[in-house]
C-alpha cells in the first residue's frame, strides 16, 4: 500500500511541485493544506503517515502547526520545507519534533530522500 502524504504550502505551485514529485514516486497524496490552521484540521482528517510542511505561512506559521499535530500525534513524522536563509527556524523546527527538512527550490532527489528515510 502506498504511503499516505499530506503537504502543505502557502504556495499553490510549491503543493503541485513536491505533489508531482511524490506521485511520480509511488506515494499517495491524500490532502493538501494552504496554512498551518488548515494543516492541524486536515491532519485529523486524514492521518496521514508523512507531512510535508512548509515553515512561512499565514494564519499559523509551520513550527507552530507541527507543535499541534505533535499534540494530536506524538509519533507524527512531519518534514519541514523552508527558504534559503531560515536555519534558526529549521532548529527551532527539529527541536520541535520535525523528522528532517528540505531546502527549496526542491530537488526531487533530496525530498525522495528525506521522505524515504523518514518512512523506513
Amino acid at each position: 500500500m502506498a504511503h499516505r502524504i499530506m503537504i502543505v504550502d502557502d504556495a499553490a505551485f510549491m503543493r503541485m511541485m513536491i505533489k508531482d514529485i511524490l506521485t511520480k514516486n509511488g506515494y499517495e497524496v491524500v490532502a493538501e493544506a494552504a496554512d498551518g490552521a488548515q494543516a492541524v484540521e486536515k491532519y485529523k482528517e486524514h492521518q496521514p503517515d508523512l507531512v510535508t510542511m512548509d515553515i512561512t505561512m499565514p494564519e499559523m506559521d509551520g513550527i507552530q502547526a507541527l507543535k499541534e499535530i505533535k499534540q494530536i500525534n506524538g509519533s507524527a513524522k512531519v518534514i519541514m520545507c523552508s527558504a534559503m536563509g531560515q536555519q534558526s527556524m529549521v532548529i527551532d523546527a527539529i527541536q520541535a519534533g520535525a523528522k528532517d527538512f528540505i531546502v527549496k527550490p526542491f530537488q526531487a532527489d533530496r525530498v525522495l530522500e528525506a521522505i524515504g528515510k523518514t518512512l523506513s
